[in-house]
């Protein structure tokens, strides 16, 4: 059954994070249940396991939503069998919380801790508003140097969008990438050198693998083996490497805020309407569907409580 699932995820081009997640509730549910089939399960058994996870396991709101997700995907693609709607679950609370903003003083000290890739990663995404996934997956053609544009293929909810590409990235970025085109070159010699196509292309279009404009723009240093293909490939660098040299950038640069490779997004949305730039060119360039969700940063705009003065400073 599990096989069928993992069938019916790659069918829909589901990332491998998402099918992993899956695959795992799915076997949670399995489990909590007494190893008993999904098909002798049905809708309050659902309901039961993810009331579970809110009150005994004490989940957030998108932990459990994910969970959700799993099953319904699993009783609906899989077992093509229809839940009711699961209006008795009890919902983990959803915080509403404000983003965590740097300053550009804060931003210019933790890039200021960083060097090599590290520092070209985390600088386009504060000069881009990019997501860390769609930056990593950045490919050699989506890159425009000379018009200053980044074109990001298959963002969040498989939505393409064009975003600025800061001038003083422009000669890190050529640098960056004759390094690159060394390794690659050196792939290739070694009978390497293909990297991994979305929606069968390299079947499509046979050579394009080993394509210069294909590559990645940030290769791991090393060859992997694909867990979908068993193909040796290099891939891009892993996201979790950011992260962790953001966090440590943030320490040693004295930050005391809980920065993420995502701060950095949420830092440029915020400092363009400080600048003055309208909130529809940085939904835009950030990507979302509903202004609603750019109007977040109108919060927390670095001008005191909505721009009022308090009395305090009268006196």
């Amino acid at each position: 059954m599990l096989d069928q699932v993992r069938g019916k995820i790659r069918l829909k081009h589901y990332s491998i994070r998402t099918e992993q997640a899956y695959l795992d509730w799915i076997k949670r549910f399995i489990l909590h249940f007494d190893k008993r089939h999904p098909k002798e399960l049905g809708a309050s058994e659902v309901e039961q396991f993810l009331t579970h996870l809110a009150v005994n396991g004490n989940v957030s709101a998108s932990t459990q939503n994910q969970a959700k997700s799993a099953l319904l995907f699993l009783y609906k693609h899989v077992l093509e069998m229809e839940l009711p709607w699961l209006d008795n679950v009890e919902r983990a609370k959803v915080p509403k919380r404000l983003p965590v903003v740097l300053t550009r003083d804060e931003v210019q000290r933790m890039l200021g801790q960083l060097q090599g890739t590290h520092w070209l990663v985390a600088s386009l995404l504060y000069g881009s508003g990019m997501r860390i996934l769609e930056a990593l997956r950045l490919r050699v053609k989506d890159l425009e140097l000379s018009r200053k544009e980044i074109l990001i293929r298959d963002g969040k909810g498989f939505k393409d969008r064009v975003t600025m590409l800061p001038v003083a990235l422009v000669n890190p970025l050529r640098e960056h990438l004759d390094r690159v085109k060394q390794l690659h070159d050196q792939d290739l010699k070694e009978g390497f050198g293909a990297v991994y196509l979305p929606y069968a292309l390299e079947r499509k279009y046979p050579g394009a693998a080993q394509d210069w404009a294909w590559q990645y723009v940030f290769p791991s240093a090393k060859r992997s083996i694909d867990p979908r293909s068993n193909i040796e490939r290099r891939h891009h660098v892993q996201d979790q490497a950011i992260q962790r040299a953001i966090r440590q950038a943030v320490r040693n640069a004295g930050i005391t805020k809980p920065a993420t490779p995502h701060t950095l997004r949420h830092s440029f949305a915020t400092h363009l309407l400080e600048g003055g730039y309208d909130i529809r060119t940085v939904q835009e360039l950030l990507g979302h569907s509903d202004v609603s969700t750019t109007m977040i940063y109108t919060h927390v705009l670095n001008r005191g409580g909505k721009g009022v003065v308090s009395p305090l400073d009268h006196l």
